[in-house]
């Protein structure tokens, strides 16, 4: 689930086009990462929506996740909806990689899967589920009553110990994700929630026993109307800091929504103290959805060498005439209480064209991939984990924004401070020349030194029908970070295989999916990043007819795609891909 920001139209964001990238990579380098999913059939083939985290403590070790449909039952015509989510199924992927994101292994453990449920299947799902099937995503869930629902945030930490936290204990990773109960458990209250797992010094080995997880923990205090979502976590992991080992988790959290009223969410972070066993949890932004002022979304959470923890997200600003703004609270106490909302950067503009059938914004073309969170803030900060030493506690930030709301030809921006969040530079499109983003994302390395941004973007131009092919590509680039002064200038690393968004869907059919945002880590000698790819994808015509149909407002019969597509179709195969610098 994803709030739209209905945003007034303003005056334009700056917007330095001189500081593009003017060239573009001539070789593409990227990897698959979620190669343990299946080319077809829909909706087995989809993933989206990835993020990554590198061990500090073991450079070497990155792990992904996505949002990942390979235990999902395929298409099937007996349903008046074909392509169903499978009650009780989890789509948290996970994918590991030792080798610094050269090369990605993808676990299969068992849950509860409905991958026997084949196309045009004619048993019910329940004859066809199994609590003991095969699953590429996180164990453990359908045990303890409870549902992987996707938005994975991965971080790296100390594990603790009998003398608290310290590297020598081990690595302890973390994947956030929203939940809901198994049908019929009652677990928690609500809608979604969130919740965490945990896996100790994941080796070659061990990644693919799943006792080597322990069982997931739900965080999110709950009622019986939360929606809670958006999830990213962070572990502190500079040993110079004084709350070293801190685990914090933010979200935002929705109430009524799923009643059809108003939907008001205040922006939220949970604090573990204990390796993410137990929780507590604070509400740092007032609870807002009106006219004049929209809620806090789309966050992400990191802490300096200090132990100064910033949450950033995305709102309006009354003070700012409702326009919206990046915004930063802080805590310095290890998240016992944290400071208001502040606006840094902005104002930040939706970019898209309003899509009536999705009742959301889009920048590709009718019926294309949805652009709500495009403007949110993705940050990260040069820390000097995994001991602090080096750090200069620069923080770098990217999103794409428009010169104004309801345009689809926003620009991938970059911003930084060396003031830890006090001042921002006038913020600068980065995209190279031809490239209309949507999703972005930096790293900077723990020593202050290289930055990097990853983005999503089309190469062709807003289409008012769904015949004509489009284009999307990820792409990487690289600056270098001086002692003093401006980053830069960024160029291109890497540029993907383009591929045709057209073939990616949502389960209902009626528009693109891509997810809602990309992600990027960096270490003292490479970076790497992970991206939504739709370059293995077919392009289905009885689908696109579908979606002009609705456009149009004469709805035709929804297709059932291993029916109405050609035969072997890859329709809907958007798959998660990445890349590495490593040497």
């Amino acid at each position: 689930m994803r709030k739209r920001y209905a945003l007034p139209v303003l005056a334009a964001v700056t917007a330095l086009v001189a500081g593009s990238v003017g060239a573009m990579a001539t070789t593409d380098s990227s990897v698959l990462v979620s190669n343990g999913s299946p080319q077809l059939p829909f909706s087995q083939n989809k993933q989206n929506e990835p993020a990554i985290a590198a061990d500090a403590n073991h450079p070497n070790l990155l792990v992904a996740g996505s949002n990942d449909e390979i235990d999902e039952q395929a298409c099937s015509s007996q349903f008046a909806n074909p392509c169903p989510f499978t009650p009780g199924v989890g789509v948290s992927g996970v994918y590991f990689s030792f080798d610094s994101g050269k090369s990605w292994t993808q676990p299969t453990y068992t849950g509860y899967s409905a991958r026997a449920c084949t196309a045009d299947f004619t048993t019910p799902v329940s004859a066809c589920a199994s609590k003991t099937g095969p699953i590429g995503t996180l164990p453990w869930y359908v045990e303890n009553g409870i549902v992987s629902d996707g938005d994975p945030g991965i971080a790296f930490g100390p594990a603790p110990g009998s003398g608290g936290f310290n590297w020598s204990n081990g690595d302890r990773l973390y994947y956030s994700n929203l939940t809901s109960n198994f049908p019929g458990s009652g677990a928690f209250n609500g809608f979604e929630g969130i919740a965490v797992s945990r896996m100790d010094n994941p080796t070659a080995g061990t990644i693919g026993l799943k006792s080597s997880w322990q069982a997931p923990v739900v965080l999110s205090r709950q009622s019986n109307t939360t929606f809670s979502d958006k999830s990213q976590v962070w572990a502190d992991n500079a040993s110079s800091s004084p709350f070293f080992g801190n685990v914090y988790v933010c979200w935002a959290m929705f109430q009524g929504q799923e009643k059809g009223r108003a939907a008001p969410a205040a922006l939220q972070v949970a604090v573990s103290r204990d390796g993410g066993s137990t929780w507590s949890q604070h509400q740092i932004s007032a609870a807002a959805n009106n006219g004049q002022r929209n809620p806090t979304d789309g966050c992400t959470i990191r802490t300096d060498h200090n132990g100064n923890a910033y949450v950033f997200g995305i709102g309006t600003v009354s003070s700012q005439g409702g326009q919206a703004f990046e915004l930063m609270s802080v805590s310095h106490n290890g998240g016992s209480s944290w400071t208001p909302p502040t606006p840094v950067v902005g104002p930040v503009h939706q970019p898209g064209i309003f899509d009536p059938v999705q009742g959301r914004p889009e920048i590709d073309g009718i019926a294309g991939a949805r652009s709500d969170l495009a403007p949110a803030p993705s940050v990260d900060i040069a820390n000097g984990a995994p001991t602090g030493s080096d750090a200069t506690d620069r923080m770098v930030m990217s999103y794409v924004s428009s010169a104004v709301t309801a345009d689809e030809n926003p620009s991938v921006f970059f911003t930084e401070s060396t003031t830890r969040g006090a001042s921002w530079s006038t913020p600068r499109a980065i995209q190279t020349v031809g490239d209309r983003g949507i999703y972005a994302a930096p790293a900077i390395s723990p020593n202050g030194t290289d930055a990097y941004v990853v983005y999503n973007a089309f190469t062709t131009p807003y289409q008012a029908d769904t015949t004509t092919p489009r284009s999307m590509v990820g792409v990487v680039l690289h600056a270098g970070v001086p002692v003093s002064g401006s980053t830069g200038p960024f160029t291109e690393l890497n540029r993907g295989a383009p591929g045709d968004p057209r073939a990616s869907s949502a389960n209902s059919l009626i528009s693109e999916f891509i997810g809602d945002y990309v992600y990027a880590v960096a270490t003292r000698t490479y970076g790497s990043a992970v991206w939504n790819d739709v370059r293995n994808a077919d392009d289905c015509p009885a689908v696109d007819a579908y979606r002009a149909s609705l456009v149009a407002g004469t709805p035709t019969a929804k297709p059932n795609p291993p029916d109405a597509c050609a035969p072997g179709s890859r329709f809907g195969n958007s798959d998660i891909y990445g890349f590495s610098n490593a040497p």
